[in-house]
C-alpha cells in the first residue's frame, strides 16, 4: 500500500483553448480509482481552477490584476471540484475538496491542523482534492505555483511518491518545443548539475508555472525522502508506468537528509522576514559543530521581525541557514556581538540563544 500524490497542472486540465480536457480528467481519476481500490491512499492537487473560470466568463487571456485572477478562480473552482467529484464518485470513490494558501503551511499551528485534516480524511478513505484558495491568497502569501504546493502536501502526509504531471515528457536539456537536440533527462541524482541546463520558467497561456518550478518542488520532495517523478499527464499510459515503479519521463529519487517534518517545515514553507549576518567563528560553530548561535557571533542584523519569525543567517562563505528567531530584530541588534554575561545585564528576561539549534535548518 502506498501514499501517492498526484500533481495536475493547468495545461492538463484545460487545453490552449481554455476548454476542459475532460477526457484527460477521466483516464486520471480512472487510475485514481484502480489505485484507491487496491489500497492505496491518493492525493490529488489541482491547478486549472483560473482557467475554467476564463473559459466560463469567456476571458480571452490569462488576467494579470489581482483582483481578477481571484475573480475567474472564484468562478471557476467550484465547478473543476464538481467534474473531480463527479469522475471519482462514478467509479465509487468519495472525494472531498480541500483549499489552501500559504498562510495554512507557513503558520505552524495551521500546518499541524492541515497535516491532521488530510489524516483523517485518507483514515476515512477519502481523495482530497486540493487547490490554492486563489480567491484569498495574496501575491506575499501565494505559492505561486501548485508545483510547490503539491510538494508541501507530499511531506505533510508522508507520501511515497510524488508525481508532477505536465503537457511533455519530462525534464529536457533544452525546451524541446525550440531546440530539436534537446534530450529527456531519465534521472536526476544531482541537483547542483541541473545548473547546466536550459530549464525554463516558462508556462503555458493558462499557467503560472514552468519545467524549474518542477524541478525545484522535486527537490523539496527528495529532500524529506519522497521519490518524485514528471512525466506527460496527456498519456494515461504514462502515469499507469510512473506508479507502476517505471515513469518513462524523468525521476527524481529520494534524498537520505534526514530532517524532521519540523525541519522540513522550517525550510521550505516558513517564510524568512530578515537576515542575521555572523562571523566566521560562528558560521563555522553552526556548520560543523551542530551549536546554537548566540549574540556575541552576530556582526549585524538586517530587516524587521519579531522573536518567533524565521530569518536567514549567512556568513562570509555565503548562506548558512535558516532559522527561528528567539529575539525581535532591534533587541538583538542591541546585544549582537555581546558576551552572554554582557547580554543579560542588557536584556534579562532574553533567551541565552539568538537562533537555538533544534530551530536551525542548515543549507
Amino acid at each position: 500500500m502506498a501514499r501517492i500524490v498526484i500533481k495536475l497542472g493547468s495545461s492538463i486540465v484545460a487545453d490552449d483553448a481554455r476548454a476542459l480536457r475532460a477526457d484527460v480528467l477521466r483516464s486520471i481519476c480512472d487510475e485514481v480509482a484502480r489505485r484507491h481500490a487496491g489500497g492505496d491512499d491518493v492525493v490529488i492537487v489541482t491547478s486549472g481552477a483560473i482557467a475554467r473560470g476564463m473559459e466560463i466568463m469567456g476571458l480571452a487571456v490569462r488576467p494579470r490584476e489581482i483582483e481578477d485572477l481571484q475573480a475567474a478562480s472564484a468562478v471557476g473552482q467550484g465547478k473543476l471540484y464538481r467534474v473531480y467529484d463527479e469522475l471519482l464518485a462514478g467509479k465509487g470513490v468519495t472525494s472531498a475538496q480541500v483549499l489552501l494558501t500559504f498562510f495554512d503551511l507557513s503558520a505552524r499551528g495551521h500546518y499541524l491542523n492541515a497535516r491532521r485534516t488530510l489524516a483523517r480524511l485518507l483514515d476515512w478513505r477519502v481523495v482530497p482534492v486540493i487547490n490554492e484558495n486563489d480567491t484569498t491568497a495574496t501575491d506575499e502569501i501565494s505559492f505561486g505555483d501548485n508545483d510547490f504546493l503539491a510538494a508541501q502536501v507530499a511531506i505533510l502526509i508522508g507520501a511515497d511518491l510524488l508525481v508532477l504531471l505536465t503537457d511533455i515528457d519530462g525534464l529536457y536539456t533544452a525546451d524541446p518545443r525550440v531546440d530539436p537536440d534537446a534530450r529527456l533527462v531519465d534521472e536526476v541524482t544531482d541537483f547542483d548539475g541541473l545548473h547546466a541546463l536550459d530549464i525554463g520558467a516558462g508556462t503555458s497561456p493558462l499557467g503560472s508555472g514552468g519545467m524549474r518550478s518542477k524541478v525545484v518542488a522535486a527537490e523539496m520532495a527528495t529532500a524529506a525522502g519522497i521519490p518524485t517523478a514528471i512525466c506527460n499527464g496527456l498519456s494515461a499510459e504514462a502515469l499507469t508506468a510512473t506508479l507502476d515503479g517505471s515513469p518513462p519521463g524523468t525521476r527524481f529519487p529520494a534524498r537520505a537528509q534526514g530532517y524532521s517534518s519540523f525541519k522540513l517545515w522550517l525550510k521550505y514553507a516558513k517564510p524568512t522576514h530578515g537576515t542575521i549576518v555572523v562571523d566566521a567563528g560562528a558560521a563555522r560553530a553552526l556548520r560543523e559543530g551542530g551549536r546554537s548561535l548566540l549574540p556575541v557571533g552576530i556582526v549585524e542584523v538586517r530587516g524587521s521581525f519579531d522573536a518567533g519569525d524565521a530569518v536567514e543567517v549567512v556568513g562570509d562563505g555565503g548562506y548558512v541557514g535558516k532559522g527561528i528567531s528567539n529575539y525581535a530584530a532591534d533587541d538583538l541588534r542591541s546585544v549582537a556581538g555581546e558576551k552572554s554575561t554582557r547580554v543579560r545585564e542588557l536584556l534579562p528576561h532574553a533567551s541565552d540563544e539568538a537562533v537555538h539549534c533544534d530551530y536551525l535548518v542548515l543549507d
